[in-house]
């Protein structure tokens, strides 16, 4: 009886050899099996989707916002043409900045594929050494084999950049793969180095932030990496359901304080825009960004994040703190 309630040793063996079995299948050569190929369209309109006025994609035949699962049963398929269409609406979007907002583009590290969109032009200007610029102006009297020297290093740099393009477009690639990138393998890396080479060295007065899910996390560790110069630059951040946590970030109580001073965010709730948001952690203010929807936090509470920075650069003219939004019942917390 005790054998029998216990399944009895023949059953622990097959129990044994299906799971030994389920060990041995390869899910992603599974999901291949069955699975059209991955071609896709290179432009919007052969997805069948365009921007309307108000700057929503949407299908142009049935006016439908996009839909992720265009194949039932094909998860891994349907991943791969959302990946595809993101590249396209990548690039778009970055055509927006440069062309109406007049941003430029800069590739880094040594031609690496990540771009960076900054408004000063003189910001290499800043960057230059006096050596540099000699060697600028002395390129000319170099040397036949330093200029070979060189010649060779920028093709290895553009070999490097085409590599990276090669394999982060799906367009070109039926499979694509992740490539380290030298000072910015990481969401938190990247955020230093654009700091360092970038936002530290622009002549902007008022420097902000919007920073959506794991990117205030990233907006966090810069803070704790540079405190002193955020301080000093920084004038105000929006997050937009953020995901940092200031406890197992081990943030110290000066950046807890100046958090709750000169942050703000916005989260995903099913309360009014900018209503009131409790918190546990003590460190900036939350409101509810008037939708239940984690990635559509940052467009529903634009309005009143471009409200808070407004009032941000009032008040630091002031030198009067803003009140980054209507909350009567604002939480005070307690120091840890």
């Amino acid at each position: 009886m005790a054998q029998l309630q216990q399944g009895g040793p023949d059953e622990k063996e097959k129990t044994t050899a299906l799971k030994d079995l389920l060990s041995r299948i390869d899910l992603d050569e599974l999901m291949k099996k069955d699975e059209p190929p991955l071609e896709f369209p290179d432009t919007l309109e052969g997805f069948e989707y365009i921007f309307n006025e108000k700057g929503q994609l949407r299908h142009i035949k049935t006016g439908e916002p996009f839909v992720f699962n265009y194949r039932e049963d094909l998860h891994r398929w349907n991943q791969k043409r959302y990946e595809a269409l993101g590249e396209i609406i990548t690039k778009y979007i970055y055509e927006l900045l440069q062309n109406e907002c007049h941003l430029k583009k800069v590739t880094l590290p040594e031609g690496y594929g990540v771009i960076v969109l900054n408004p000063n032009e003189n910001y290499i200007e800043v960057e230059k050494t006096k050596a540099q610029i000699q060697l600028s102006s002395d390129i000319s009297d170099e040397p036949a084999e330093k200029r070979e020297k060189k010649d060779k290093i920028q093709k290895e740099t553009k070999k490097r950049r085409d590599f990276y393009e090669k394999y982060r477009n799906p367009q070109k690639e039926k499979e694509t793969m992740q490539i380290y990138i030298r000072d910015n393998g990481s969401p938190e890396e990247h955020a230093i180095y654009v700091w360092d080479h970038f936002i530290s060295q622009s002549a902007a007065e008022n420097v902000f932030f919007v920073a959506h899910s794991y990117g205030g996390l990233a907006f966090v560790e810069l803070m704790i990496q540079r405190e002193a110069e955020v301080k000093n630059r920084v004038t105000a951040v929006a997050l937009t359901d953020s995901v940092h946590n200031v406890w197992h970030q081990e943030v110290g109580k000066t950046i807890r304080e100046w958090m709750r001073e000169n942050c703000c965010n916005w989260v995903s709730s099913s309360e009014p825009l900018d209503t009131s948001v409790e918190s546990m952690l003590p460190d900036c203010p939350r409101v509810s960004a008037g939708t239940e929807r984690h990635e559509l936090t940052s467009w529903k509470s634009f309005p009143s994040v471009f409200k808070f920075f407004s009032e941000a650069v009032k008040a630091k003219n002031s030198l009067v703190k803003p009140t980054p939004t209507r909350r009567s019942n604002r939480i005070k917390y307690e120091e840890f």
